[in-house]
């Protein structure tokens, strides 16, 4: 069995009924564990400076642009708006109140291909992401 079937115990039904921050908390950290591995795959910098990297790729500036530029389906483009548009309460500290919307879309949507286990599209996109934020 695999590490992943072993994390994910809901069916896709009850992960659909999940609220969209719940698959943004969960994309958030898939996110920030591909980046860093990237990071420490790709590079040859100490922690400190791959994490000052990784910022590049995660705050949510960056997240938002990203969104803007992937390709997605018409499925996929209604997951980022129920993420982008769920009521979060949380006001931003570095980023436009739009940025993190879109940032939240993008991590729901990162959290629902991940807990659906939609590993090939998944890793599509987060591929993308990598090409996206390097222009």
């Amino acid at each position: 069995m695999k590490f992943q079937d072993k994390l994910i115990i809901k069916n896709e039904k009850e992960i659909n009924m999940m609220s969209p921050l719940t698959w943004a908390y969960v994309g958030d950290s898939v996110y920030e564990l591909y980046i860093r591995t990237y990071l420490s795959n790709t590079t040859n910098l100490n922690p400190h400076k791959m994490h000052v990297e990784s910022i590049k790729y995660v705050k949510a500036g960056a997240q938002a642009k990203i969104l803007k530029n992937l390709n997605l389906t018409d499925e996929e483009k209604d997951i980022v708006r129920r993420g982008r548009n769920t009521q979060n309460h949380h006001l931003p500290k570095n980023a436009s109140i739009e940025e993190y919307a879109y940032s939240t879309g993008f991590e729901a949507l990162i959290g629902f291909l991940y807990l659906n286990k939609k590993d090939e599209r998944l890793s599509e996109i987060l591929e993308e992401c990598i090409r996206i934020a390097q222009n």
